[in-house]
């Protein structure tokens, strides 16, 4: 769709996010990525600054506290006309950028500095490129121009771009110098630099944005924005540590491990986004700064047990997006849980149905299964209560959405919107038979009856603790049914292992694939099948040495850089392990533990990706960037810490005042994990795990509140 963003540096607050070259700049031509957005519209698609016509050179570059970067540049030989030259590395440039999500706008300083022993002078310009396009022709989806843009304009030093778009709003972009230019030329300011031996000139930008109703007054294109930083970075600094403050905290003896910890905590940090009163992960820079069902519930998921408030929060929005009504253009059902929800030009004109999109036939039960492991961490009934409505809706639309055969699976057709595939592997060619052919709707996908099966059981003992035996034995009846079906009709002893899926006429997708291990994570498999899956899925067919891939290299389809025929993932490798542990696989959870966070130490700032490329690890002896992958994207920052939880072995019991730790198992490049603020109801632990030959030694350094623990093999 776009060129390779695999270098790209991002910095990201709430809706606002700048996604910038490994070179500070953003190219003016080409079908690229970068830019900067907000809203699900690129802004500025083009950001050039030149030294005498000259690219300058990056010596280093860094975005790690998430709202800002820092880039350090240099120049290369500059020649004038008069024989005169500026050798290269004389000139030191810091670029600073600043997000300012609440006046919606980009803080940046450019900071000249004269290493050399003569003055230098030199022009340095800086060229703007505003294309005000939907991310969904960012992305290649859609190809149409539907709004009407404006000249671009320069007003008292400054650089106006307007574009009256389809769906009545006007954006604008206002860009502000400090000083102002020496000259303008179309979308180019010029200054002229002059700057004596041993010392700084400075340049200060502010690039702000607007968008609002065409109907509305445009006074504020008569106000001059700011461009001082004053408090900014103190703000945003402290506003992102008194966030992290609220996590349970980890240290450990391993560098590596707390480092991806520090990082993942601060990714989710800057993944946060809200709507209304209401905060939720958004899903992955740049393509998935929107509220994506399933993406945001199994962040929440993940996330549980170092900050279970996000997940009242994400359950309470999608509840009120929930379906009301039938609509295929938007997959809208009742009861089913929203896919997507996009702002865009393209959406808001009703060009695509993302709008309220509910392509997706696993977030229902996801909702539900995230409600339950909600109640157990914090034992909050009142949620459960609250959302009694949506739950029942939510389970009938599970009934419904069966096929009508008997079976009792949970397929999907086709949207008429186009999207093929509706579980997390969505792409048009993800689910495809082993002959290589694409496999015939209607289809039942394996972990997706796992997840049905493990959302009957959470509400199932939602239900008996509010007194409503008969519909918690109803709904466990259901789901011990569907666990004997499922157990004979996915089942491929020829493969020893779960069935992809089960397509048209009721034909097993036999490809082997990483989604039986999610099935594993629900606890729907047999004991005898659980296991032979652990034992196929950790062949090196499967096992990449980063991971498993989503699709055995010996499969037609395979393809290392194929996005869900081969790659790995970090979020799917989390609940596989996951899997395994419940299956008493102990050993395969914690070689992928350790291979996953391997993989992070060869990424920028220690930042897992959404997906990595399937290549052997014993060809590169480094993991193979994806293209275009997100990062930072929510599930795979949200990996480490659910496998810590898993392999841990924390099992929580809040309305019984317990925790209990199971099997708890530390990978070989950690010798000890301390927990503090552990919380299990209005309890809490400080918990310190030692590891053994045998497993590891919990010590119980400290509770609050009522809470006991208990350590189990």
């Amino acid at each position: 769709m776009v060129d390779s963003i695999a270098g790209a540096v991002t910095v990201k607050s709430l809706d606002l996010y700048y996604v910038v070259a490994s070179d500070a700049q953003i190219p003016m031509k080409g079908e690229h990525g970068f830019g900067l957005y907000f809203h699900d519209c690129r802004f500025l698609g083009g950001y050039r600054m030149a030294l005498a016509g000259m690219t300058p050179i990056v010596l280093a570059s860094t975005a790690q506290k998430g709202y800002a970067a820092l880039f350090e540049l240099t120049n290369p030989d500059l020649h004038f006309e008069r024989e005169e030259t500026i050798p290269k590395d004389e000139l030191g440039i810091r670029w600073e950028r600043m997000l300012d999500a609440g006046q919606t706008c980009v803080r940046e300083v450019l900071t000249i500095q004269n290493f050399g022993h003569q003055r230098h002078g030199f022009p340095l310009t800086l060229q703007f490129r505003a294309g005000f396009e939907d991310i969904f022709d960012v992305r290649g989806l859609v190809r149409q121009d539907l709004g009407r843009p404006q000249r671009a304009a320069w007003r008292q030093g400054r650089l106006h771009f307007v574009y009256h778009g389809a769906d009545r709003l006007r954006r604008t972009a206002t860009i502000a110098f400090s000083p102002r230019p020496d000259a303008t030329h179309e979308t180019t300011a010029e200054f002229q630099i002059d700057v004596p031996a041993g010392e700084t000139r400075i340049i200060a930008v502010t690039i702000e944005l607007h968008e609002y109703s065409e109907d509305a007054e445009a006074n504020h294109l008569n106000q001059r924005p700011t461009v001082a930083l004053d408090n900014l970075a103190v703000n945003l600094q402290a506003g992102s540590e008194e966030w992290l403050e609220r996590h349970t905290r980890l240290d450990s003896d391993s560098l590596l491990l707390n480092r991806i910890m520090d990082r993942s905590l601060r990714d989710l940090a800057m993944l946060r986004s809200d709507l209304g009163s209401r905060e939720y992960f958004a899903a992955g820079v740049p393509w998935f700064v929107a509220l994506f069902g399933r993406d945001s519930l199994i962040v929440a998921l993940e996330m549980l047990a170092f900050q279970p408030e996000i997940a009242a929060q994400t359950l309470r929005l999608l509840a009120s997006y929930q379906g009301r009504r039938s609509d295929r253009w938007r997959e809208e059902q009742p009861g089913k849980i929203l896919h997507e929800l996009r702002v865009g030009e393209l959406a808001g004109a009703g060009n695509v149905p993302h709008a309220r999109f509910y392509g997706t036939v696993d977030a229902t039960p996801l909702f539900l299964m995230l409600l339950g492991r909600y109640a157990a961490w914090t034992g909050d009934l009142g949620l459960f209560r609250e959302l009694q409505e949506p739950v029942e809706r939510a389970l009938g639309w599970i009934a419904r959405a069966g096929d009508h055969h008997g079976e009792g699976y949970l397929k999907y057709r086709p949207c008429e919107s186009g999207l093929i595939n509706q579980g997390w592997k969505d792409s048009p060619d993800a689910i495809a038979r082993t002959d290589g052919g694409i496999a015939r709707p209607p289809i039942a996908l394996v972990e997706v009856q796992g997840y049905v099966f493990a959302a009957k059981h959470a509400i199932a003992d939602l239900y008996e603790r509010i007194g409503e035996r008969n519909r918690a034995k109803q709904l466990r009846g259901e789901a011990e049914k569907l666990r004997i079906r499922f157990n004979r009709d996915f089942w491929c002893e020829e493969q020893g292992i779960f069935a992809l899926a089960l397509e048209a006429r009721s034909r097993q997708v036999g490809c082997v694939s990483s989604n039986p291990g999610q099935a594993l994570w629900t606890g729907i498999a047999d004991k005898d099948n659980g296991r032979r899956t652990v034992w196929r899925l950790m062949q090196d067919d499967m096992f990449s040495g980063w991971g498993v891939r989503t699709l055995s290299t010996t499969e037609r389809r395979y393809s290392p850089v194929g996005y869900h025929l081969g790659t790995v993932w970090p979020h799917d490798n989390a609940l596989l392990a996951a899997g395994c542990r419940r299956y008493g696989e102990d050993d395969a959870a914690l070689r992928i533990f350790t291979a996953i966070t391997e993989a992070a130490m060869h990424f920028r700032h220690l930042r897992l990706p959404e997906a990595m490329a399937g290549f052997p690890r014993k060809d590169f002896q480094v993991p193979v960037h994806y293209p275009v992958a997100c990062h930072p994207q929510a599930w795979a920052a949200g990996a480490v810490p659910f496998l810590i939880t898993t392999c841990l072995g924390l099992e929580p019991d809040a309305f019984a005042g317990k925790l209990r730790i199971v099997r708890p198992r530390l990978p070989d490049f950690v010798n000890r994990i301390a927990l503090r603020g552990l919380r299990v109801g209005e309890a809490s632990a400080d918990l310190e795990f030692w590891r053994t030959a045998d497993g590891a030694e919990v010590n119980i350094q400290k509770t609050s509140g009522q809470l006991s623990v208990e350590v189990g093999g």
